[in-house]
């Protein structure tokens, strides 16, 4: 049906030029722009170099790949540049793609490919119709008519979550710019009210968990409420709500760097799309102070700890899911310490697999196991995607203020069916951000669980069940093993020492790890501090503290540059 429609909406009566246009507000990078520039065309973790021609007539390596070209926000790294190179290649890609797919052919017309479309060729029109001949604006228009009338027969179809925003705020703002469109407007600011009131919780989250996309939710009903209020139109009750309830999570899920927390297949954000996004709201609420989106922030001094203490997204929600419970990240400054490895979905198959099991996060996992486990495979945005399964029934969470600092314990029941145990985690923040205490727990406490657990002996022929507490490291953390082996010490890029410990119940080693990011050509090498051990009795505990040492002052003047996050 997206494919008639779009042939359909080619004989349509197109738009002939602008009511007005929305302020841009898309935030392009600059290098990224002059990689496209060079003919390095870097998407979904597949570089393709290809300098004398134009990225319609590259062969799309995955699925991934065609869509991010498809939905043009490319467009955006060249307008960053700005420069006469930036614009003719801006200009003749556009072209050429209403050459090729303007009839309604080729992977870009859906409905939130088309929306995202729709923006940036809108907040780009200037820069894409500088010096053009007549006959190329007009076709412009036309095109731009013809994907709005395609987008408001389809955007229906648009999954729940961000697909439909998209949809639903591309078709918001072509109304509002195009000529004969406004009819569009309210119809889509309805649809767009109730989107706003079904798929954002009270707590200010979405199904999925992942806190990127709920950014990119949150600057799209940022740029659709500033639309509108350009165009003397009021946003719906409930859109206004779901910004307001949106913006103290994204600052609880925001590290003392300014990026996100990286759970559930999210990554730390575009730079400057959360400072932006968050200023452009107007809401001046602080970081909610219990749960946001099922995750806990710790802070103090110059250190933040993000917790992930809420069930995994369940059913179709969890297409992207990670078997997180109880992971952590923590960050010093401008500088992350301990992370998740992050979603490896840009590096293929067996990566992004790899990315989603419990010991790629910072968290304790029993040898072999995730808290929860992938399952059936499940068709969701066209692609095929393994849905978590068997995920803990049970997620509980205590908070506590000390006169020295915060502290946060949280359990959980995902080795219940496999081990009979209980996982619980307790973290103790300082006040000045300098120590944190941890302490984690195995028990078999019920009666059922103390049966499980001797099964699984059994199975092991009483030889203790294995298990590692993991601490994934930042690339640029240095860390060496230190006190004959009873510590491990960090050296941060800032000059910050940090020193690691444990009660000596279990064995202590610096193993390889990765870091993945989505633009990078494969996964950057990093470390892990692992506490190995076994547990023999129904319950099991190992303490551990991350401390800055002595010497290391409490304001460090961080002037070290940061590598690009590309290569």
């Amino acid at each position: 049906m997206d494919r008639v429609q779009a042939r359909l909406s080619t004989l349509s009566r197109p738009a002939t030029g602008f009511v007005s246009q929305p302020e841009p507000r898309t935030i392009g990078t600059f290098a990224r722009g002059r990689q496209l520039i060079a003919g390095n065309f870097l998407f979904a973790g597949f570089l393709v170099e290809a300098p004398e021609h134009s990225i319609w007539d590259i062969a799309p390596p995955s699925i991934e790949f065609a869509e991010e070209i498809q939905g043009f926000t490319w467009l955006d790294d060249l307008a960053a540049v700005g420069d006469r190179n930036a614009r003719l290649r801006a200009q003749n890609w556009t072209a050429d793609w209403m050459t090729r797919h303007g009839r309604g052919s080729g992977p870009g017309w859906v409905p939130d490919l088309t929306g995202r479309r729709l923006i940036r060729w809108i907040n780009n029109a200037i820069f894409l119709m500088n010096g053009q001949d007549p006959k190329v604006t007009q076709a412009f228009y036309r095109s731009l008519g013809q994907q709005t009338i395609f987008l408001s027969r389809r955007w229906k179809s648009a999954a729940h979550g961000l697909p439909r925003f998209e949809a639903l705020v591309g078709l918001i703002y072509a109304g509002l710019s195009l000529t004969g469109m406004d009819r569009h407007v309210a119809p889509a600011v309805k649809a767009l009210s109730r989107e706003c009131r079904d798929q954002i919780d009270a707590e200010g989250g979405i199904p999925t968990r992942n806190p990127e996309e709920l950014l990119e939710v949150f600057t799209l009903l940022t740029w659709a409420a500033a639309a509108l209020s350009g165009a003397g139109k009021v946003a719906s009750r409930d859109h206004v709500a779901a910004i307001e309830r949106i913006a103290p999570t994204l600052r609880a899920l925001r590290h003392t760097d300014g990026g996100l927390a990286r759970f559930h297949g999210g990554g730390r954000g575009l730079e400057g799309r959360l400072d932006h996004a968050l200023a452009a709201s107007g809401v001046r609420a602080t970081a909610n102070s219990g749960l946001s989106m099922g995750y806990v922030r710790l802070s103090g001094g110059r250190t933040s700890v993000v917790i992930d203490a809420a069930k995994p997204p369940a059913a179709e929600a969890s297409g992207n899911a990670h078997a997180s419970t109880l992971g952590f990240e923590l960050t010093s400054g401008r500088r992350p310490v301990i992370v998740n490895c992050g979603s490896g979905a840009s590096f293929g198959v067996e990566w992004r697999r790899a990315g989603r099991a419990s010991q790629s996060h910072s968290t304790l996992v029993l040898e072999g196991y995730s808290s929860s486990r992938l399952g059936a495979k499940r068709m969701i945005g066209g692609l095929s995607r393994e849905l978590l399964d068997d995920i803990p029934s049970e997620v509980g969470l205590q908070q506590g203020t000390e006169p020295d600092g915060t502290s946060v314990t949280s359990w959980h029941n995902g080795y219940v069916p496999t081990h009979g145990l209980i996982h619980a985690r307790r973290l103790d923040l300082s006040s000045d951000g300098r120590v944190l205490v941890g302490e984690d727990t195995l028990g078999a406490f019920s009666d059922a669980q103390k049966k499980r657990w001797d099964a699984a002996m059994d199975r092991v022929r009483l030889e203790g069940i294995p298990f590692s507490a993991r601490f994934h490291l930042h690339p640029d953390v240095d860390a060496e093993i230190d006190m004959g082996g009873a510590a491990v010490s960090l050296e941060l890029k800032s000059g910050e020492i940090w020193i690691f410990r444990h009660d000596g119940s279990c064995e202590i080693t610096l193993e390889p790890s990765v870091y993945l990011e989505r633009n990078r050509l494969k996964p950057r090498p990093s470390r892990q501090i692992v506490l190995s051990g076994r547990v023999y009795e129904h319950t099991g505990q190992i303490n551990w503290t991350l401390a800055k040492a002595q010497d290391t002052p409490l304001g460090v003047r961080d002037l070290v540059q940061d590598e690009p996050a590309f290569d």
